[in-house]
């Protein structure tokens, strides 16, 4: 059989099984194998299996030691840890509230404060999903309980919760830069300006939505004295010394990624104790939670590691960049077809499944036009963030409905959402237009 028509069918097989439900990891690394087998066995151009077993073992197991033993992939761990240590201290929550005490006399304040809390959070947990889940526990039920419309409440955390996606340290980003082999460092620098333009613009829509509608956010009677906010602000200082250790250690050389995840999680463990914020029982469940989540990643990127590896042996990723090279498409043409490939896909696949998904054949297609891959980077996981709250999954708008039950239902938060979706449509399209929106922070670290 053609291993290039095996390849084919393998990319069917593997969106049927997503369809049905079948978890990314099996669904792709048993895809791999049998299609791996197949092509082996007929090698000769008889069907002979004893001599495609070991080879598609080779191929299995080699591929799953080497990403285990992955250097760059031990810093997923560090960082998971960092956000479930740095919650139970307390430490993610303290920039919310220190930005509510701020801006709580402002038309839309709170929900202003939960977009920069959820900013805060994801600079340090660089996970969308728990930004999401974590500050939407806090935030909506108490903007809810001050009469905000709850499509304002709900839709603002929604949001605000994709900003791990773009905002160092992100799991996407270590992702991305272990299967395109490019510096994950680079990506990291790469993502804190897409990243703060896009809280920038969260902001601003909450601020025209609450001037055109003044009723749906109703301003806090309560004064907060200048002393009240100069001691939430400090109260805030280990949540900024993470920020510091993690982008300025990075960015000034002293640290890589993984060097700044270690020694973040240390910091992070002195504060909270220090603090008489974490106890050892806590510790205990964030190392817990943390094996349980790092175990997940772990196997989805195992079996895209096996897949890619498929991919390789069939010949798909050429012939497809033949078959574009052909067509001769501008660079504009291709990026909106890719892109309109991605928020497809984001509509009814998780970010990590849809990564490992397609990168094995967008790589060597951006490769083929001589694009930069860490820019790539970027307008990929800012695609993958829209996913997040892109109609009908948008796993962070399920994650708020979750938490907040009936007070607001789902067609409510999509409601709202839509707002913010024109924001980083229109960041997209700046980031694609003008790439030195991304680049400018990685050149500066040559």
């Amino acid at each position: 059989m053609d291993p290039t028509l095996i390849g084919l069918i393998a990319f069917g097989a593997v969106l049927v099984l997503l369809a049905i439900r079948v978890p990314i990891a099996f669904a792709l690394a048993a895809v791999a194998t049998v299609s791996a087998f197949m092509i082996y066995a007929f090698r000769t151009g008889t069907f002979m299996p004893d001599r495609a077993i070991r080879p598609t073992s080779s191929m299995v197991f080699s591929n799953a030691f080497d990403l285990v033993h992955s250097y760059e992939l031990s810093m997923i761990p560090l960082f998971v840890a960092l956000g479930h240590i740095a919650y139970r201290s307390e430490i993610t929550t303290k920039i919310y509230y220190a930005a509510k005490v701020w801006l709580a006399s402002l038309p839309g304040g709170v929900a202003m404060a939960s977009v920069m809390g959820c900013g805060g959070f994801s600079a340090i947990t660089g996970s969308s999903i728990a930004c999401a889940s974590t500050m939407g526990r806090i935030c909506v039920p108490e903007m809810l309980k001050m009469g905000y419309d709850p499509r304002l409440a709900t839709s603002s955390v929604a949001a605000g919760g994709t900003l791990g996606s773009l905002i160092p340290p992100s799991v996407l980003f270590i992702i991305y830069g272990i299967f395109t082999e490019t510096s994950i460092n680079s990506l990291f620098m790469a993502g804190v300006l897409p990243g703060l333009l896009t809280l920038a613009g969260f902001i601003l829509v909450i601020a025209v939505w609450v001037w055109r509608n003044p009723a749906i956010a109703p301003v806090s009677e309560q004064r907060v004295s200048h002393s009240e906010r100069m001691a939430a602000a400090r109260a805030a200082w280990p949540a900024v010394l993470l920020f510091v250790i993690i982008v300025g250690g990075i960015y000034g050389g002293i640290f890589t990624a993984t060097e700044a995840a270690a020694v973040s999680v240390c910091a992070t463990t002195a504060i909270g104790f220090a603090q008489r914020k974490l106890t050892f029982k806590a510790l205990w469940e964030s190392v817990k939670e943390t094996c349980i989540q790092t175990a997940a990643i772990f196997f989805i990127a195992m079996g895209a590691k096996i897949f890619v590896a498929f991919i390789a042996l069939t010949g798909v990723a050429p012939m497809i960049v033949n078959a574009v090279t052909d067509i001769g498409p501008s660079v504009v043409v291709l990026m909106i077809c890719i892109a309109l490939i991605y928020l497809l896909l984001g509509m009814f696949l998780d970010p990590i499944g849809i990564m490992v998904l397609t990168l094995p054949l967008m790589i060597p297609l951006v490769e083929s036009y001589g694009l930069n891959l860490i820019w790539f980077g970027v307008v990929v996981i800012k695609l993958l963030e829209i996913g997040l709250i892109t109609p009908p999954v948008g796993l962070n708008v399920f994650v708020i409905s979750n938490v907040v039950g009936r007070q607001a239902p789902i067609d409510q938060i999509f409601a709202g959402i839509a707002r913010f979706l024109s924001v980083d449509v229109i960041v997209l399209l700046l980031i694609m237009a003008f790439p030195i929106i991304s680049l400018l922070l990685p050149m500066g670290m040559r």
